[in-house]
């Protein structure tokens, strides 16, 4: 990977890709190992961007995409937790990789929820427009409100008891 297209396609998007690797992981280990295969695929599939949308999309596209697969993979080999499970202690404090609490209670809530209903609270919390989530996640924008109301809901519910 050139150093002149990490540093104007993938670093000014870094933000991005770490929220949603972080979404996806348990450890700081799985977490720099997505965080690298992202930066990996995207590298790879630049020449497939034909500007129907903002790099941004398809960097959050390409991010939710490669994290989904790891963590399938993962499954499939035994070697994660489902998001029914519990997460032990130990792992939750592994990857506090942010000195506000809060925000680490947040991602801990948000690693309960389903994979897709992850990536879309990750892009509503990035204010993304409800049509720009729907191109993210190749859906339809008339039901993200709705689904985006019940995730909050559950989120509170997970945070709270």
């Amino acid at each position: 990977m050139s150093t002149d297209f990490y540093q104007l396609s993938i670093l000014p998007f870094a933000g991005i890709i770490i929220k949603i690797c972080r979404a996806y992981t348990n450890s700081q280990e799985d977490f720099e190992d997505y965080y690298q295969e992202v930066c990996l695929q995207i590298w790879r599939s630049r020449d497939n961007f034909c500007q129907q949308c903002e790099w941004s999309t398809w960097v959050y596209r390409i991010s939710i995409n490669v994290c989904l697969t790891l963590l399938k993979r993962k499954k499939k080999d035994g070697k994660t937790y489902f998001t029914s499970d519990a997460l032990p202690d130990v792992m939750l404090i592994e990857n506090n990789a942010f000195e506000d609490e809060s925000l680490n209670l947040l991602y801990a809530a948000i690693r309960h929820l389903s994979e897709v209903d992850r990536a879309l609270i990750l892009l509503y919390l990035d204010e993304k427009s409800y049509q720009e989530i729907a191109d993210v996640l190749n859906t339809n924008a008339n039901n993200i409100g709705v689904r985006v109301n019940r995730i909050k809901e559950r989120l509170k519910k997970i945070l709270h008891g």
